[in-house]
């Protein structure tokens, strides 16, 4: 499967985006786990969020929880990270991912990634 993210973008902190991951290839109703990553300047690559197949279990890295959302539309084949009151520190290339293993909650086991997309937070 294909992944192409979009999305981002200059936001003012405090401020909301929503980050979009268009599959092609193959649909991601395919169970895939989906999810995203970023990475900021000189640091690694660090886990953000995750959906499984149906949409059911939702995994999060702490420091996003009860600020982003992750969702999916399989009719679309689109996966979606909602951003919302974004702070300095969530300013990254944000990377979109899936896993063929169900259970892969903090996708550890990528087998395709999306190109990126850069998300800028001003104060």
């Amino acid at each position: 499967v294909q992944l192409q993210a979009s999305g981002g973008g200059l936001v003012q902190a405090g401020g909301s985006l929503r980050l979009s991951c268009a599959a092609s290839g193959r649909t991601i109703s395919s169970r895939y786990v989906m999810g995203w990553f970023r990475q900021a300047p000189g640091k690694e690559r660090q886990f953000v969020a995750a959906i499984n197949w149906n949409g059911v279990v939702r995994n999060y890295e702490e420091s996003v929880k009860g600020r982003f959302t992750i969702s999916r539309d399989d009719a679309k084949n689109t996966v979606y990270l909602q951003a919302s009151s974004l702070k300095s520190e969530d300013a990254a290339v944000y990377y979109c991912a899936a896993s063929r293993y169900q259970s892969d909650y903090h996708l550890r086991q990528v087998f395709s990634w999306g190109q990126g997309t850069l998300v800028t937070v001003s104060s």
